[in-house]
């Protein structure tokens, strides 16, 4: 069976291969002459119908193949989902093949200011960045030889190639739209198909949404400038329903520069507040945008929204769920341990993370937290650490410790991480954590626990080097095994520990602040933390993303069919503002209808799992708690198991000297992870990418907005 999965995913991996070499040269020739001139006009020929009009062409050339490629990714991802874990986890990194991948991932920028960037994803933006440059000259070469369209009478030659200027940045301005929402589509198939994960991707939505503002703020005040010089001014209040509007263009810039201002690294970090709400702006971005190009040339850029557009309404309807929080643990170091109830078929990563939401402190703020347990180890738990660093998680530490509490109400989105783990694959598996930053080691140990009890395979040996700022700190090693685990099968685990406290010079003996447990009362409506989709939901993606565009086919053909065409004739008669307006209220009402069918079908199987389950045990009593977490209401001190404690050396008053550590490191392939403050994940990528470390494998896991 297995070997049949493997066939058929090496053959979708094949056609995708190639469907994505077709895309990258479809935006290598647009820009030229052949392609405006014989194949865009033979395209249309062969494409306008009736039914899709003006916009068959592009929907065919742009829409239509990065959404297959999304459908037959969520197939391939859910056919790898069948393998058995043993096996995917232990795939070969043997051979010279493997080396080049090492190479190609070492960090090779540190402490620039796109911050650590690998040589792959360093390749990758140079060629963005020349096809872009490809893009721009190509298409100012044409413009300037053909100056004769853009030019009014008695206009000068300057002013001239000034406009055409503008209006080519604006074209290639889309070219980085067209790409900017994918890396912020967390349960896209995308993503898992090239290897990377929503908070790994962040930097590169940074770097396309600097891209795209850059340019079209260049396009927008060329064309002020240009108005400003011909005494033009009434074109800025101009908005044509048969062409460019300029106003929408103008209200879209103006949207889209409130929310560039806002991500400034200083605005971001002083007033992250401020940055979240002024994000929203992107709605109005966007929808201004295409009535200011037009829908059929906003097919270009559909594809990426569109899959942003069911990923943001998925998860806005998991956000509705209120989730069962069952217990919470209040730390010492000012952090919580959150405990949920969790849906036995819900199976994530390490490293996988959650977006919180606690509607008493704030309706619209999410937070991301990585994930401590591990879903093979607690099949019927979950548990996120939040450690107190602002004000929104000082208001939750706070009211968690209140005696007061009885409940509290909390809406999860994800979990979201990677498709697949590798650490198997190395020998020795070191972890460099600072603070908070050991969260998704946690999970990982959990997790290679589980394995070395369960599963036959070779574990690597494990080095986990922590700084903490305090001695109470270290009251997070406590968390490293989950509470309703014994210590049966630590034996087969080969951890080593390095703590390093950096302020205090022994332990301290401060017991005025205790480690407690607190016991929530969930209502019957609180369910159990699932995925949106249920179990299968790469299949349900699958559904969702090909159902939605054929009735979205099938409503513009009937409306361009029976209304648009007798107007229009294919000639762009009919308005740009009406069409525009028709086509995204199809958008939204077929992704609306398809993804709530989906979500509800799941739910319905969800709730009646859970009637089962409550049937079976009855009603919840305090006393029956401890079911989902065996010992969980004994404090801290009473753990951590005697294992943790000969694994652990504890360096007060000291940092970790990593230039000396790493090297030491012996092993054919060593695995190096950093989760933690800049300066530390800087210093390891540093080390990790001088050449007298060939077998290191670099990965950085950081939220840094």
């Amino acid at each position: 069976m297995d070997a049949r999965i493997r066939m058929v995913r090496a053959a979708m991996k094949g056609v995708l291969l190639v469907i994505s070499l077709g895309i990258l040269m479809m935006w290598v020739i647009m820009p030229t002459q052949t392609y405006r001139e014989k194949w865009r006009i033979k395209i249309n020929q062969k494409v306008y119908s009736t039914y899709l009009g003006t916009s068959g062409s592009n929907i065919l050339i742009w829409t239509f193949p990065m959404l297959f490629i999304s459908v037959l990714g969520s197939l391939y991802l859910h056919l790898g989902k069948k393998l058995t874990k043993n096996d995917v986890s232990q795939s070969s990194d043997d051979g010279e093949g493997h080396r080049r991948a090492v190479t190609w991932k070492k960090p090779v920028l540190v402490k620039g200011p796109v911050g650590i960037v690998t040589a792959t994803e360093l390749a990758f933006l140079i060629m963005f960045t020349a096809l872009l440059v490809w893009s721009l000259s190509t298409e100012l070469r044409r413009g300037f030889a053909n100056i004769t369209p853009f030019a009014q009478q008695g206009e000068r030659t300057w002013v001239v190639k000034l406009k055409i200027t503008a209006f080519y940045l604006g074209i290639v301005g889309n070219i980085c739209l067209a790409f900017l929402f994918f890396p912020v589509t967390r349960g896209s198939s995308v993503l898992p198909l090239l290897g990377l994960t929503p908070e790994g991707s962040i930097k590169y939505h940074i770097w396309l949404g600097h891209m795209v503002m850059a340019l079209f703020t260049a396009h927008g005040f060329g064309y002020i400038l240009v108005w400003s010089i011909d005494h033009q001014f009434s074109e800025m209040i101009q908005w044509k329903m048969t062409g460019i509007s300029n106003l929408a263009g103008e209200i879209s810039l103006l949207g889209g520069l409130g929310l560039w201002i806002t991500t400034l690294p200083r605005i971001r970090r002083k007033a992250f507040e401020l940055f979240f709400y002024t994000h929203y702006l992107y709605i109005i971005f966007v929808i201004f945008f295409i009535l200011h190009v037009g829908i059929n040339y906003s097919f270009i850029m559909l594809p990426g929204f569109y899959l942003f557009v069911i990923d943001r309404y998925l998860r806005l309807l998991q956000s509705q769920q209120k989730v069962r929080l069952v217990s919470a643990r209040v730390l010492p170091c000012n952090t919580l341990e959150l405990n949920f109830s969790k849906s036995p078929d819900l199976s994530y990563n390490p490293t996988s993370i959650f977006f919180v939401n606690v509607p008493r402190i704030s309706g619209l703020q999410w937070h991301p937290f990585t994930i401590s347990s591990s879903s093979n180890l607690e099949p019927d738990s979950i548990s996120v650490l939040i450690k107190t660093e602002g004000s929104w998680s000082r208001k939750l530490y706070d009211m968690v410790s209140s005696p007061s509490i009885d409940r509290l109400e909390i809406a999860l989105e994800g979990p979201y991480g990677p498709a697949s783990t590798h650490f198997l694959r190395h020998d020795k598996l070191v972890m460099v954590s600072g603070g908070s930053g050991i969260t998704p080691f946690i999970s990982i140990i959990r997790e290679l626990l589980h394995l070395s009890k369960t599963s036959k395979c070779r574990i690597p040996k494990l080095v986990l080097i922590c700084a903490f700022k305090k001695s109470s700190d270290l009251t997070w090693l406590d968390l490293i095994m989950p509470i309703s685990d014994t210590t049966s099968g630590l034996s087969n685990l080969p951890l080593q520990i390095e703590a390093y406290i950096t302020r205090d010079k022994a332990r301290s003996t401060d017991n005025s602040k205790k480690v407690h447990s607190v016991w929530f009362k969930p209502l019957p409506t609180d369910e159990p933390v699932s995925a949106i989709l249920g179990p299968n939901s790469w299949l349900w993606l699958a559904a969702i993303i090909s159902s939605s565009f054929i009735i979205f086919l099938i409503l513009i053909g009937i409306i361009t069919k029976y209304y648009i065409y007798p107007i229009d004739r294919n000639k762009n008669l009919y308005s740009y503002f009406a069409k525009a307006s028709l086509y995204m209220l199809f958008i939204c009402a077929s992704i609306t209808a398809t993804a709530s069918a989906a979500v509800f079908l799941n739910r319905r199987k969800i709730m009646r799992e859970t009637r089962q389950i409550q049937n079976t045990e009855g009603p919840m009593q305090a006393g029956t708690q401890e079911k989902w977490f065996h010992n969980a209401n004994r404090e801290l001190e009473s753990l951590p198991q005697q294992y943790i404690l000969d694994a652990t050396n504890v360096h007060y008053g000291k940092r970790p000297n990593l230039k000396k550590i790493l090297p030491e490191c012996e092993g054919s392939s060593v695995g190096v992870l950093v989760s933690g403050p800049t300066k530390m994940r800087h210093e390891v990528a540093t080390i990790c990418s001088s050449g007298l470390l060939n077998n290191f494998h670099f990965e950085s896991i950081s939220f840094n907005w």
